[in-house]
């Protein structure tokens, strides 16, 4: 799949590049990001220096937060720009607003290679409706459009989507990689192919299930979204939540000749926030309990399997990972894929969150920045933000 890249511009000394970035990044307790949640913005940072590398004069927009279209004051932009600062060594200038006089002013003042963030963009509340007017606003800051927001890129909004129809548009260097690596999961496998699926809803992930079953081996599933299958199957989850409309899809699937793989024991407990977990067979979960994790036993099948694997897909954690009674089947399976000889894509935002906290990042071939995009794209869908983008 081959798409309009920034590669192939020429000349952007002196060229007006709105960049749309995704910063929507978790503010520590400080209102401050932290070392460990700037992952997106480190991404976005070679397309950055590419551009500004070239002397073309970097506007950035970007957004924090769900503030529906209103001023959030903590939702501002400013530790963004300030992260931004520290990572590049070099000022970023910042705009109090997104569109007016004030943006357009700091526009004219700046040289070949400066930077400018506007402001939250969902401050306006036509982004998210994405509105043609705002669209138009947008597009005329600048000469030419780069959204290298993989992240946001199945959002139709102003930003993301709209803005393309009026400003020549490419795709900045995340959003190529993105592309490049998800498509070569999806198309040009190697094999054996297994897919890892966990998180909370069957229903966000059955499409992506359904259409890895095409090309996978195996498919191993984990995490909540699990449970409708172990239901199916005839397995009891106890108390464990399930997804009734999900029952005649899940039959669809056809488990056994799919090589689709369930969990077979976890830790159980009656509550969320317990503070002790209770390991055993899957057959042998109490009513009055949940499974919150995946068990030893399943990690050693799964680890069986994807010793096998020349390439392994995963996105979604095994267990509650927000209670770290229940985060080790994910952390567990971390270490697995970081000692796998396959190649290994992963993704989703709390699987790339345990990631970083155990500092792996680094051992697995592609980590995408992607947590509802990254499913879309693999269900074969033409995302609103890469549609204009992409070179059939």
């Amino acid at each position: 799949m081959k798409i309009k890249s920034i590669r192939k511009l020429n000349n952007l000394k002196g060229k007006k590049v709105l960049l749309r970035a995704d910063f929507n990044v978790p503010l520590d307790s400080r209102g401050k990001v932290g070392k460990s949640e700037d992952y997106r913005i480190v991404k976005t940072i070679p397309t950055i220096e590419f551009l500004t590398g070239r002397g073309a004069k970097v506007i950035i927009a970007a957004h924090l937060g769900r503030p529906d279209g209103k001023v959030v004051e903590k939702l501002r932009l400013d530790p963004v720009a300030g992260r931004l600062t520290q990572l590049l060594k070099r000022k970023i200038a910042k705009s109090d607003e997104i569109i007016g006089w004030k943006t357009e002013t700091k526009i004219g003042e700046m040289k070949n290679g400066d930077i400018l963030m506007l402001e939250n963009v969902r401050f306006d509340e036509r982004e998210e409706k994405a509105d043609k007017k705002f669209a138009k606003q947008l597009a005329a800051l600048a000469d030419i459009y780069v959204n290298d927001a993989f992240a946001v890129s199945h959002r139709d909004q102003a930003s993301v989507s709209t803005i393309q129809r009026f400003i020549p548009s490419y795709a900045g260097l995340l959003v190529e990689q993105e592309i490049a690596q998800l498509s070569k999961a999806l198309k040009k496998p190697k094999q054996p192919l297994v897919v890892i699926i966990g998180g909370v809803k069957m229903e966000t992930k059955i499409k992506v299930i359904r259409n890895f079953t095409k090309v996978a081996k195996k498919v191993l599933l984990g995490g909540a979204l699990a449970n409708t299958v172990l239901h199916i199957k005839g397995i009891s989850v106890g108390k464990s939540p399930l997804e009734p409309s999900m029952f005649e899809e899940v039959k669809k699937l056809k488990l056994v000749e799919n090589g689709i793989v369930v969990p077979v024991d976890g830790m159980m407990a009656k509550s969320k926030d317990a503070k002790i977990g209770r390991l055993d067979a899957l057959a042998d979960i109490k009513p009055d309990e949940m499974i919150l994790d995946v068990g030893p036993d399943t990690i050693k099948l799964y680890e069986k399997i994807i010793k096998s694997a020349k390439m392994i897909v995963w996105n979604g954690p095994m267990g509650l990972i927000e209670n770290p009674i229940f985060a080790k089947g994910t952390n567990d399976l971390i270490r697995i894929l970081k000692k796998s000889k396959a190649e290994t894509i992963v993704g989703g935002g709390e699987t790339v969150e345990m990631i970083r906290k155990l500092r792996m990042e680094n051992y697995f071939t592609f980590v995408s920045t992607g947590g509802g995009a990254m499913l879309e794209f693999l269900e074969g869908k033409n995302l609103p933000g890469l549609r204009k983008l992409l070179i059939k």
